[in-house]
């Protein structure tokens, strides 16, 4: 009797306001590193359990094969430069040999129009004449042929410069291309963590998509508590939380806060959900995933793995909360810089290879120009 009493004072007075369950382990961000390009692996810098930085190569791949596509990238550009720099030489070859059939057939014009005139004193043959009219209409055609020429030159490069040329801006992003499959030959560390497993081994060649290796990083783990849906009643988004686990024992406990209750019960997000509307039923209660976050600064000193076990307990003495919410309640933005230096240099090196290759014609009378337009 006085052991039933002394719970159920306990329940009163402590008990009921605290959830607790240890159907809880650790979870965390695993992430799966794969090749953004083909190749054969050269080396692994690290292994299982050891520690990487963000930013530093984990895998590298045979280079040979991206350098030389490179080299073509590089060589193609210039030679599309060289190329479409004619094209705009061509148009004034195009102009120059117009005025030279317009001088022609003026030419004809005359001497047709004076020979006409000498006809009638018998100063010419009516056989000039007729050499004279075949001069005139070859003049004629030779103008629309040159005519011709010079409109294919101008629909060429209409509304373009040689460095705005479309084989060039083409030439450019296959440059672009295979300078980032260079720069792709070591895979980076897109986070600080430590490598979890490692499929990838020497020599093997390798594809983009392939599972080399899975890193996670430990500094940001949460807990994954089970609740049952019984003990959902006053959980609430933010309520404080002691962790203790298993690993360290009860001596030391981790401080943290719900984090947000998941939309669906472990047997709902299953790949085969149950069938309950059968003739045999048999009521299970569920358990619904909570999220807890933790402390950052005791992560440092006591760190936790994945998939280790713990032991939740929630305060809800303050239940003001709300079980959902529509803004989040810690940042869950994910993201990584360390690709982003991976084209460093390209434009350089396009600027170089333009302003060797391409020479501008400058207007009529003036001598070629080299280099970029200003």
């Amino acid at each position: 009797m006085v052991a039933g009493i002394a719970v159920l004072v306990y329940h009163l007075l402590i008990g009921q306001y605290y959830v607790k369950t240890k159907d809880a382990y650790v979870q965390g961000d695993l992430l799966r590193l794969a090749p953004q390009v083909s190749g054969t692996v050269t080396g692994i810098t690290r292994d299982e359990t050891q520690y990487i930085a963000r930013g530093e190569p984990i895998v590298r791949l045979d280079p040979l094969d991206s350098q030389v596509a490179l080299q073509q990238a590089k060589a193609n550009l210039a030679q599309t430069a060289r190329d479409v720099v004619q094209l705009f030489h061509s148009e004034r070859q195009a102009e120059a040999s117009v005025a030279a059939q317009q001088a022609q057939l003026i030419l004809a014009n005359q001497t047709l129009a004076r020979d006409r005139g000498l006809l009638g004193a018998h100063g010419v043959s009516q056989q000039d004449i007729d050499r004279d009219e075949e001069s005139t209409r070859s003049a004629q055609a030779g103008l629309r042929q040159a005519q011709a020429t010079l409109a294919s030159a101008q629909a060429a490069i209409a509304g373009t410069q040689p460095e705005t040329h479309p084989r060039v801006k083409l030439a450019e992003a296959n440059l672009r291309s295979a300078w980032l499959a260079n720069n792709r030959t070591e895979v980076l560390a897109p986070v600080s963590g430590f490598i979890m497993r490692r499929t990838v081994q020497l020599g093997q060649q390798v594809n983009p998509g392939t599972d080399m290796l899975a890193m996670a990083p430990l500094d940001s783990v949460w807990i994954d508590a089970n609740f049952k849906e019984t003990e959902l009643e006053k959980l609430r988004i933010g309520q404080p939380v002691t962790v203790t686990a298993d690993i360290y024992g009860s001596h030391f406990k981790y401080h943290g806060r719900v984090l947000g209750l998941a939309g669906g019960t472990g047997a709902a997000l299953a790949v085969l959900p149950p069938e309950n509307a059968t003739g045999n039923w048999i009521k299970i209660v569920q358990r619904l995933p909570v999220r807890i976050g933790l402390d950052p600064q005791e992560l440092r000193v006591h760190p936790l793995f994945l998939g280790l076990s713990t032991t939740v307990n929630v305060d809800v003495h303050d239940t003001s909360g709300a079980s959902s919410s529509e803004h989040p309640a810690w940042p869950a933005t994910l993201q990584t810089n360390v690709y982003a230096a991976q084209d460093a240099g390209v434009e350089r090196e396009i600027r170089r290879i333009l302003d060797e290759n391409v020479v501008h014609p400058g207007p009529p009378g003036a001598p070629p120009v080299a280099g970029a337009v200003p």
